[in-house]
């Protein structure tokens, strides 16, 4: 599946299916078809994704520096093989929400 979020606030921004329904699953949204994140609920979904980042950072420092993984367990480190980062994969979207907060506009997917 592919997730394509829209918010009258930004571009549209498109995510393959296991990182969508990785991101939703972050910020506690049901990995479903259709969604909606409202304006109230975009500041703890951008912590939670910031606090997931954090572990993801230091899953791959410790995978770079050969160490074993951390107290976060073997998805952190199954993370730390990917070359592209949960940073960069959850960027786009975070900005999305940064700007539909200053809007009060919601972001959709699959509408």
């Amino acid at each position: 599946m592919i997730y394509k979020f829209k918010s009258k606030a930004a571009g549209d921004v498109i995510m393959l299916g296991p990182t969508g329904d990785k991101v939703l699953a972050l910020i506690g949204k049901d990995v479903t078809p259709k969604g909606i994140i409202e304006p109230g609920q975009m500041a703890a979904a951008i912590q939670a994704l910031a606090d997931a980042i954090a572990v993801d950072d230091a899953a791959r420092a410790r995978a770079a520096a050969g160490e074993q993984p951390g107290p976060e367990g073997d998805e952190a480190a199954a993370g730390a093989r990917d070359k592209i980062s949960l940073r960069q994969r959850a960027w786009p979207l975070v900005e999305m929400m940064k700007r539909a907060i200053a809007a009060d506009e919601p972001i959709t997917w699959g509408v």
